[in-house]
């Protein structure tokens, strides 16, 4: 029997937001009983009917994945993401114990492979840890945590992966390091000449036992003309 771990955020109004990201609104405008007697069923007896909310949620809100259209103006949104990368074999490389605003290296991704002894293949799709999801209701979420490189996603790209994700805020170190080092969002840099895709504000890495042999299904939702869209990440493993 499957064992189902959920990867993702809470989604609510007043949750963690990257810089400059509107948090979500959420909106009842009818209850369940306005509902009933809005639509005319009350007087017949229905008094409790659905409840009627509007959400207001940008496309980097929470745990979702960045569409080619993120760094390309003609590019696809999230309804071109190949269903096919969307779930697959899972791996979770560990850099927890990385310092905050450290760039994440091909190398260090190679030694952490050889310490699980694994071997990526095509397709895998890939998680970062970060540990920073661990106090992802904290300003500090938006700060405290390492991040990946150009070189590292290149890496991981030439060994056939096209998914991949961070329990973080971004894909790239934290917006203060990068301003450090003047050099600005490296990792997303490479989305504008090759294809892959990253999650982020993944969540609950800890929760999966083991560093591979589960799956992973990250479906975004089918926003068309968005640069990203929410994703309900889960982790399958079997018992």
């Amino acid at each position: 029997m499957a064992k189902l771990i959920d990867l993702s955020m809470e989604v609510s109004g007043d949750m963690v937001v990257f810089p400059r990201v509107a948090p979500p609104i959420m909106a009842m405008l009818e209850s369940w009983e306005e509902f009933a007697t809005n639509i005319g069923a009350a007087k017949y007896g229905t008094t409790w009917l659905t409840a009627h909310y509007v959400v207001v949620l940008g496309d980097h809100v929470g745990t979702h994945v960045d569409s080619l259209k993120h760094m390309r103006k003609d590019a696809p949104g999230p309804d071109g993401i190949p269903l096919e990368y969307c779930f697959g074999d899972g791996v979770v490389l560990d850099f927890s114990d990385k310092p905050v605003g450290y760039g994440i290296t091909a190398e260090d991704c190679q030694q952490e492979l050889d310490r699980i002894g694994y071997t990526l293949k095509a397709l895998d799709i890939v998680l970062i840890k970060t540990g920073a999801s661990r106090y992802n209701t904290e300003m500090r979420y938006l700060t405290d945590h390492c991040g990946m490189t150009g070189e590292s996603t290149e890496w991981l790209i030439d060994q056939g992966i096209r998914m991949m994700g961070i329990d973080a805020v971004t894909w790239d170190r934290p917006v203060r390091s990068m301003f450090e080092t003047k050099e600005f969002w490296p990792g997303h840099q490479v989305m504008i000449d090759r294809e892959y895709y990253h999650l982020e504000n993944v969540a609950n890495l800890d929760a999966i036992p083991v560093p591979f042999d589960f799956k992973l299904a990250v479906f975004p939702i089918k926003w068309k003309g968005t640069t990203a869209s929410p994703v309900r990440a889960v982790a399958i493993l079997n018992e």
